[in-house]
């Protein structure tokens, strides 16, 4: 398996995981669950597609910006700007 098929089975997991957060998200409001857990699940949805958008942004600098851009970034500035991104979505 090449490192982008890993990359996009990565993604992917992470994907479904949210998917399936959602799913939980809608059967908490049909059962009419407590406003508290609905909010808890939500929090999770958030997270969930929080971290996938991290790790679309990271696989976008590293294959892009660094290793297949006409004009590179310095893998310093690329790293730099991947933790900026993995801090601001947490």
């Amino acid at each position: 398996m090449s490192h982008q098929e890993r990359e996009k089975a990565k993604l992917l997991q992470r994907l479904r995981k949210v998917r399936g957060q959602l799913e939980a998200v809608e059967r908490s409001l049909v059962a009419d669950q407590d406003c508290g857990d609905q909010l808890m699940l939500l929090a999770a949805v958030r997270g969930g597609v929080n971290a996938l958008m991290g790790e679309v942004l990271e696989t976008h600098i590293r294959f892009h910006l660094v290793d297949g851009a006409k004009e590179q970034i310095a893998p310093e500035l690329a790293e730099d700007l991947i933790d900026l991104v993995h801090a601001y979505l947490k």
